[in-house]
């Protein structure tokens, strides 16, 4: 005799579609060390673009820039901009107060992230099958991404010989920098005056520093050695010792959401890039030429990255890992079909009282029971 979950069970698999018209996606596969990551505009977009500036070069005529192409900002958006740090800020003090009541597990061999009180027996393990698990922290939660900081983001691209001179910040703070706050420890230049394109050749007519520095002698682009060096996950906010957890948790959720929605819409914007095969991040309209990229046939690219447009995913990883239903305690191998996924940090409020929102119902498989092992046999 089945039960009532196994009842309304329907066996498919893996984030597959269901019979009763409910649709699952597929969450974005592993790529290989050999392949390249998908690209964000097609190919043949590309290079559509890359003839039409070729053809607009060959004429001595000026070419019409907007905001940020010609240096300024776009005012819509620096109170996104502001929303989006102040998001992050609270975020990180919510991942910090509940990993520690909730424990974070990582696998020693390949990374894996679970949270929850008992480790999943999932094989997944791609080095040795089954896991080694140890204690995991907020870093594997919510991974550090940094960039390269630009004083001027129009200016030349980080060269190798100044990769250890020019300072590395998170890259959704980069972002929110050269968006239009300001951070007394990263300055950066903010022109009143837009910059010209006279036959694809920028055009300057701003001194070398603004006006507020007329000497530039208190101006530090660089030089992370001068300072105490901060935490990277930046300033947490504290929170009463009877706070309670499901209101942290709420808090944490909300502030992820709007901490990646405001991301989206600055990338809209403003440029961020992405090693085609390493993860690497460099906000700005160009890539830095630092020859530290170590993925697939580097030696063909003199160490240099491959560099394309980057998704949200690349600035904020998801860290998608196993979901645990209400009804289920531990994961188990047999029934891994059957059971969803979330981000860390999602699953992490989730499981601290938090309610998941619509949009991740499709990877989450909220809506299919998870049968008994002495039941899977009997799902159809």
């Amino acid at each position: 005799m089945l039960s009532r979950a196994s009842r309304r069970f329907i066996q498919r698999s893996s984030f597959g579609t269901l019979a009763h018209g409910s649709d699952h996606v597929d969450l974005p596969a592993r790529h290989r060390r050999s392949e390249r990551k998908p690209l964000v505009t097609a190919i043949n977009e590309l290079k559509h673009r890359a003839r039409l500036q070729r053809k607009t070069r060959q004429d001595v005529r000026e070419i019409p820039l907007r905001a940020p192409e010609n240096g300024l900002l776009v005012k819509s958006l620096v109170s996104v901009a502001h929303s989006v740090l102040s998001a992050r800020s609270k975020l990180l003090s919510c991942v910090s107060k509940i990993v520690g009541i909730i424990p974070v597990h990582v696998c020693r061999l390949c990374g894996e992230v679970h949270v929850g009180e008992f480790p999943h027996r999932i094989r997944s393990c791609e080095v040795a099958g089954s896991h080694s698990w140890g204690r995991g922290g907020m870093e594997h939660v919510l991974p550090l991404v940094e960039s390269f900081h630009l004083y001027d983001r129009l200016g030349r691209a980080v060269s190798h010989e100044e990769r250890l001179l020019v300072d590395r910040i998170p890259a959704i703070v980069e972002l929110c920098v050269q968006a239009g706050v300001d951070v007394p420890e990263y300055p950066t230049k903010r022109r009143v005056i837009p910059v010209y394109n006279i036959a694809g050749k920028m055009i300057d007519f701003e001194k070398k520093f603004p006006r507020d520095y007329s000497s530039g002698k208190d101006i530090e682009p660089f030089g992370f050695w001068k300072r105490n060096k901060k935490d990277g996950h930046g300033i947490l906010q504290p929170f009463p010792i009877d706070a309670d957890l499901k209101d942290i948790a709420e808090q944490g959720m909300e502030a992820w959401e709007t901490m990646r929605s405001g991301a989206i819409k600055l990338m809209k914007k403003y440029t961020v890039q992405t090693c085609g095969y390493c993860p690497e991040v460099q906000v700005g309209p160009k890539g830095h030429r630092s020859r530290i990229c170590q993925a697939f046939k580097h030696q063909m690219r003199d160490g240099q990255h491959a560099w394309q447009e980057a998704t949200i995913d690349d600035l904020v990883p998801p860290v998608y890992i196993w979901h645990i239903p209400e009804s289920s305690h531990q994961l188990i191998n047999e029934l891994k079909n059957y059971y969803g996924k979330l981000p860390a940090a999602v699953e992490l409020f989730s499981q601290a009282g938090a309610a998941v929102g619509a949009n991740y119902a499709e990877v989450m498989r909220g809506d299919v029971a998870v049968p008994d092992l002495s039941e899977e046999k009997w799902v159809v």
